[in-house]
């Protein structure tokens, strides 16, 4: 999701962006590309793209074989995907910063304001094919990371679908962050950040859930994805996504897809999800 930042928080990743491309020796050009409330923001410079992100002190430092930097070791070159050049960390109490030099992808994002999408990109045959043969191969790196932890399933499936958690969740490499914004035409797809081990079936569920709006790509999705979603596992993993999608809606996101979720949840369930209330719910 894209948000604007802050009256705070604008200032602070402006000049925290000006400092990492100075340092890096880069030139950046054109309007910033915001992330979720600010923690990120991004902008191109040359042939290259400048991301600079902001959390807490505590979360200072990289995760051996995660995000990007694990992405450009672990996943295969075929998975079509800007390619990582540079990074540099700092910190500034109470703030911590990554900077990433990227491909500057010039293929347009297929949703650039908004993770789901309101009318059909009407995209090639070709496309889907890219994007099924990416999922393969992307299935066979080695992922390190754990995303959507076992602990948040646990309580988020009784509180926003209504229903006992699995007992059992099978995994698979995949992105983690899969949405229409995360993608271009042709097809790259963006931000590694939440790549790892991913419920099966999780991925197309969560591009599916972001298509809803739009019912004939919907039904493209669970056609393209149906040996996977139509299995046990797959069904599990597109549950796991509805939940977090519901509970963004309890956080006041999604106002226009929060009764075509819930209609899915049931679909899938026999139970009508309890109605989203403001919810936080951690792992």
């Amino acid at each position: 999701m894209h948000s604007p930042p802050d009256e705070e928080t604008r200032p602070r990743m402006e000049t925290a962006h000006a400092s990492a491309a100075a340092l890096l020796g880069l030139k950046c050009t054109g309007n910033p590309v915001w992330g979720f409330l600010g923690c990120t923001i991004s902008r191109r410079a040359g042939d290259l793209w400048l991301r600079v992100a902001s959390t807490a002190m505590a979360n200072a430092g990289r995760n051996q074989g995660e995000g990007i930097v694990g992405a450009s070791v672990l996943i295969p070159d075929d998975v079509p995907r800007p390619k990582l050049h540079d990074v540099m960390d700092w910190t500034e109490d109470p703030h911590a910063y990554k900077a990433e030099v990227t491909d500057y992808i010039a293929h347009p994002v297929i949703s650039p304001d908004r993770p789901d999408l309101a009318q059909n990109p009407g995209l090639p045959d070709e496309w889907w094919q890219s994007l099924s043969r990416a999922f393969e191969h992307l299935s066979q790196a080695e992922g390190v990371r754990t995303t959507v932890r076992s602990g948040w399933i646990d309580k988020a499936f009784p509180q926003f679908l209504g229903i006992p958690a699995p007992e059992r969740v099978e995994r698979v490499t995949g992105h983690g962050d899969l949405h229409w914004g995360n993608l271009t035409a042709p097809l790259a797809i963006l931000d590694w950040e939440r790549w790892g081990l991913v419920p099966v079936g999780y991925d197309p569920g969560l591009l599916h859930a972001n298509s809803l709006l739009v019912p004939d790509l919907a039904a493209r999705i669970r056609a393209e994805f149906a040996p996977v979603l139509d299995t046990p596992a797959g069904r599990i993993g597109e549950l796991v996504a509805l939940a977090e999608m519901l509970q963004a809606v309890a956080r006041g996101w999604y106002p226009e897809l929060a009764p075509l979720l819930a209609d899915r949840a049931a679909e899938l369930t026999g139970v009508r999800p309890p109605v989203p209330v403001q919810s936080e719910v951690s792992a």
